[in-house]
C-alpha cells in the first residue's frame, strides 16, 4: 500500500464564512420559531381549553410574547 493520496485540504485554512452565516441564521430562526410557536400553543390551549375566553387568551399571549422579547433579544456588548 502505497502512503496517503495527496490532497488539497490543509487544516485550519478552510474558508467557513458562509457556514458561519448560516449556523447564525439557523439560530435566529429556531430562536424567534420556538417563542412565536410557544406563544400561539399557549392562546389556543387557553381559548379552546379553558374557561379563559379570547380576551384572556390573547392577553396572556401578549404578556408572554413581550417577555420572550425581552428575554432573546440580542444584546450590544454580548459578543463572546
Amino acid at each position: 500500500m502505497a502512503g496517503h493520496a495527496p490532497s488539497d485540504y490543509h487544516r485550519g485554512n478552510m474558508d467557513i464564512h458562509e457556514q458561519v452565516h448560516t449556523w447564525a441564521a439557523f439560530k435566529l430562526f429556531a430562536k424567534w420559531g420556538s417563542l412565536i410557536t410557544g406563544v400561539g400553543l399557549l392562546f389556543l390551549t387557553l381559548w379552546f381549553c379553558t374557561k379563559t375566553g379570547f380576551i384572556g387568551s390573547a392577553i396572556t399571549a401578549v404578556v408572554l410574547l413581550a417577555i420572550g422579547i425581552l428575554v432573546l433579544r440580542e444584546r450590544k456588548g454580548a459578543a463572546h
